[in-house]
C-alpha cells in the first residue's frame, strides 16, 4: 500500500485475541517495516467489524501457572514496539479491551471508528 505497512491482527473468531504466536508474528511484521527505507508509516488493525483485539488469548494462558507466564514474560515483546522509529497507528474498529487496548496505547496513534470501544 504506497508508503504505507499495513498489519492486520487476523483472529476473527477469537476476536483478535492475543496469543503468543500472534504478538511474536506482529512484532516482526512492525520491525520489517520499520527497517523498510520506503514505509513512512504502519498501521495496524484488526480483521472483521467486531474487534481491534479482545485482550489476551485466554486459551493460550490456560494451561500455564503464574509463574510460567512471568518467566516467558508471555506478552512481554510488545515493549518492543516502544524501540520503533517509523510512526505507529492503530486503527481500531469494535473492541480493544485489555491487552488489546494496551496495544493500541503502545502505538503512536489512534484512529478510532465510531464503534470502537475501549476498556
Amino acid at each position: 500500500r504506497g508508503p504505507v505497512g499495513l498489519i492486520t491482527l487476523n483472529r476473527p473468531k477469537a476476536l483478535n485475541a492475543l496469543s503468543p504466536t500472534l504478538v511474536r508474528e506482529l512484532v516482526q511484521e512492525v520491525k520489517r517495516f520499520d527497517a523498510d527505507p520506503e514505509i513512512g508509516a504502519i498501521v495496524v488493525t484488526g480483521s472483521g467489524d467486531k474487534a481491534f483485539a479482545a485482550g489476551a488469548d485466554i486459551k493460550a494462558m490456560q494451561p500455564l501457572s503464574y509463574m510460567d507466564m512471568h518467566k516467558a514474560r508471555l506478552f512481554g515483546e510488545l515493549d518492543e514496539l516502544s524501540s520503533v522509529r517509523t510512526p505507529i497507528i492503530a486503527a481500531v474498529n469494535g473492541f480493544a479491551l485489555g491487552g488489546g487496548c494496551e496495544l493500541a496505547m503502545t502505538c503512536d496513534f489512534i484512529l478510532a471508528a465510531d464503534t470502537a470501544k475501549f476498556g
